[in-house]
């Protein structure tokens, strides 16, 4: 894929966003597993572009972040820009967007009550901020819209639709823009162990939801990926300015899953389809987190993941991603699963 001309801007900046609101509870452990998760998104955006030998001349990364001195962070000093910026702190986050070009920006979720306002917020005052300060491009990590594909059925996935919300004000700003709708994470068969296999008294080990076997599911590699759909963006934003990438590999049934875990594992694994209530005392999390994977899976499986149109959906994605997204298998040889 071609880029645009180097020297049609002097400056391109690249906003890798952290954005998480902890609160009083202790909910804060659940949100930090799931900004770590989150910004598994971000790093593979910021390795894509300082390894792209054309993105790498045309765009200079700046990495926003709360905290300048975390670990994670220092590891990226010296290879980009590293400036202090917090959603919560609106008058940090003028100066590190100042001259920035191109935004990617992205929202992890609040557990609080007002979860929704929270992050639909935090993303509107990214875009709003950015804006103002004249940036040019916006790429925004949305989600499905749960509760307008199951037409107001499944309302309490609300970091999806929190993230629709966004998507969809940042499509009414007079600013380019595109999106990244990111599948099911392969990281999370390992990182998600509330939600991993089980192993039975026989030795078997278990892969349990509310929903049907065939449902299908999209699943991306987070780390190793996602920043091949947003380089594909960043190399050719006119061609893509008001798409989304609904980034997969590919769409696999949960039958399918489990046999490329057994023959990775070398373990015997099953699927088994267990009723609401089991699935939800299984996970063991508050309700709140309850609600939003109870309903999420259901609405999967009954409008698909990316909706009615998701296969095709996920295949165009994969076809105009810069580079071969990895399968479930290809994954799974790099990052064996551990079933002890």
């Amino acid at each position: 894929m071609s880029c645009r001309a180097r020297n049609a801007v002097e400056y391109r900046g690249l906003l890798s966003r952290r954005s998480i609101i902890l609160t009083e509870s202790r909910r804060e452990h659940s949100e930090q597993k799931h900004e770590r998760s989150f910004q598994s998104l971000n790093y593979s955006v910021i390795n894509s572009v300082l390894n792209d030998p054309e993105l790498s001349k045309e765009y200079k990364v700046r990495a926003i972040t709360r905290d300048v001195n975390s670990d994670k962070v220092k590891g990226l000093k010296g290879k980009v820009e590293v400036v202090r910026g917090d959603v919560s702190d609106r008058a940090s986050l003028e100066p590190a967007l100042t001259g920035v070009h191109t935004v990617f920006s992205m929202t992890v979720p609040s557990f609080a009550p007002n979860g929704f306002e929270i992050e639909v917020n935090n993303g509107k005052a990214i875009a709003d901020v950015a804006l103002e300060k004249g940036a040019k491009y916006i790429i925004f990590s949305t989600f499905p819209n749960c509760a307008e594909i199951s037409g107001g059925k499944y309302t309490k996935v609300t970091p999806f639709d929190a993230k629709a919300a966004v998507a969809k004000y940042i499509r009414g700003l007079p600013i380019q823009s595109a999106f990244l709708s990111a599948g099911s994470f392969m990281e999370n068969f390992a990182e998600q162990t509330f939600l991993g296999l089980r192993k039975d008294a026989d030795g078997t080990w278990v892969f349990s939801r509310n929903i049907s076997p065939q449902t299908r599911y999209p699943l991306i590699d987070a780390v190793g990926d996602t920043g091949k759909f947003v380089g594909a963006i960043l190399a050719q934003p006119e061609k893509y300015e008001g798409r989304t990438f609904c980034a997969a590999t590919r769409m696999y049934t949960l039958e399918e899953i489990v046999a490329t875990i057994a023959k990775s594992t070398g373990k015997k694994a099953v699927y088994k389809q267990i009723s609401t209530e089991e699935f939800r005392e299984n996970m063991g999390v508050p309700d709140a987190l309850a609600d939003i994977f109870e309903e999420g899976f259901k609405c999967m499986e009954e409008y698909g993941y990316f909706g009615p149109e998701g296969e095709k959906l996920v295949q165009w994605a994969a076809d105009n991603a810069r580079g071969q997204p990895a399968t479930l298998e290809e994954y799974l040889e790099r990052h064996p699963l551990k079933l002890e």
